[in-house]
């Protein structure tokens, strides 16, 4: 028997065995039950998006059924290529951030059409592919000092259990103080207190999928305090009105008689292009290295292999995103809950992309996990990922401060991509005037000069 032969033999020639070459299970140390259980994890602290998205557009104009239906759609292909091209464990959604920036400063803030402003998105998503295509974006990421990469997977950490702080009302908004500890009237505060409680004991008695059982035992708690109800339903089909936003862009404007995607291309839009790539660029980058590196995915140099496949499924997400009306779809941080259930392969991806399919069927089940369930999973993945700190070098401050001001700016700007910036511009800056700035890439340069020029714009 030849070799090829044994191992399909060792492997087994059904699903399974099907799985396990496809997605090298064992040659990553992990296995069937695991990746699903994973993408599980991932998908429950993402299917806020299919609701939240949709009501976020809604004040742009987008008719929020068909945007539902839409978001659903664009998550489960993006995040399907992302497992099939790439075998890594990352899922993508429509972003939070650039869905609020495309509603309140391009379709609000300009009067622009929303077809128009989708358009933009469409424009941004093919110049980051172009800048892909021609290693540039790659190029930019090998640039960065192993410092900041390690700064920025803490900087997420805490940008991601701040969300679940807010999500939770633990953290509330405060005008004297800015933020401030929410109240114990909230059922939500208790609904997040124990599903931390929950998913920590059975981290600590080292049970396998402890954080998708903390959303759900959550999500139990918070039916009896009615936080969330049970579905009077579990399908909901959709009809032909709930894909109008497809391809929205490129039909006719009434106003113009051209393509509301024409509109685009002048030179007046060329700001915003510019703000969606710098934001949809960095965002991505950072997730990248902080949920890589949480996996160990990470050479010593702060690397990930393969990562021009992920960058180009990414940046032809932003395109789908656009075509779709759903904005830039985007690789989630949130990848990280079911990395830290032990996801390591495509096969958590593909699990996650066909429960969003799915979901455009099973609408009133997704909706039944409420923000304070997924909550948890969140505070517990941002722990996880902070432990990276104390790789950080602090005895040498022109590294140590950079760092220090990419982790604690990313949470307080509420912005990746911001927190990042941060970083990059007090890098150059501080090693310049150390006498030190061959230490820094010619390209980091460029990219700093390029966040400035994005802050002031």
């Amino acid at each position: 028997m030849l070799p090829q032969e044994k191992l399909v033999a060792q492997e087994g020639t059904g699903a399974q065995g099907l799985m396990e070459r496809f997605f090298r299970l064992k040659e990553n140390g992990t296995d069937v039950r695991t990746e699903v259980v994973a993408g599980f994890a991932t998908f429950m602290t993402m299917a806020y998006i299919i609701f939240v998205n949709p009501s976020i557009l809604g004040l742009a104009g987008v008719p929020q059924g068909p945007a539902m239906t839409a978001t659903a759609l664009a998550a489960g292909l993006a995040t399907l290529a992302m497992a099939l091209f790439t075998n890594y464990p990352f899922a993508l959604a429509s972003g939070m951030g650039l869905n609020a920036v495309l509603t309140f400063s391009l379709a609000k803030g300009l009067n622009v059409p929303w077809q128009t402003a989708m358009g933009v998105v469409v424009i941004e998503g093919v110049v980051i592919t172009l800048l892909v295509m021609t290693n540039i974006r790659e190029a930019v990421m090998d640039a960065i000092p192993l410092t900041l990469k390690r700064a920025i997977g803490v900087g997420i950490g805490l940008f991601i259990a701040t969300i679940g702080l807010v999500e939770s009302k633990l953290v509330v908004a405060s005008p004297a103080t800015l933020v401030t500890f929410g109240s114990l009237k909230d059922p939500g505060i208790w609904i997040t207190a124990f599903g931390v409680i929950v998913t920590a004991i059975l981290m600590v008695r080292r049970v396998r999928g402890s954080i998708l059982l903390g959303i759900l035992a959550s999500t139990v708690l918070a039916i009896p305090l009615g936080v969330t109800h049970l579905p009077q339903g579990i399908f909901s089909l959709p009809t032909g009105e709930s894909f109008s936003t497809i391809f929205a862009t490129f039909t006719t404007n009434p106003a113009t008689g051209q393509p509301y995607i024409a509109s685009v291309l002048t030179l007046g839009m060329a700001g915003m292009i510019f703000a969606f790539m710098v934001t949809d660029f960095f965002d991505t980058m950072g997730t990248v290295v902080a949920v890589g590196g949480e996996a160990g995915f990470l050479d010593r140099q702060g690397r990930l292999p393969r990562i021009k496949n992920v960058l180009l499924v990414d940046s032809l997400a932003a395109v789908l995103g656009g075509a779709l009306g759903v904005s830039s779809v985007t690789t989630y941080i949130e990848s990280g809950a079911g990395v830290s259930e032990g996801g390591r392969t495509g096969l958590t991806s593909a699990v996650v992309g066909i429960l969003f399919l799915l979901s455009m069927f099973l609408a009133p089940i997704a909706g039944i996990v409420p923000a304070q369930a997924t909550a948890p999973a969140l505070i517990m993945v941002g722990f996880l990922m902070m432990t990276v700190v104390k790789e950080i070098d602090f005895s040498d401050v022109t590294e140590a401060f950079p760092a220090f001001l990419t982790i604690i700016a990313t949470p307080l700007t509420y912005n990746i991509s911001r927190g990042i910036g941060y970083g990059f511009i007090s890098y150059v800056l501080i090693k310049l005037f150390s006498g030190r700035a061959k230490d820094v890439h010619w390209l980091l340069w460029i990219v700093s000069a390029l966040f400035l020029a994005s802050f002031l714009v």
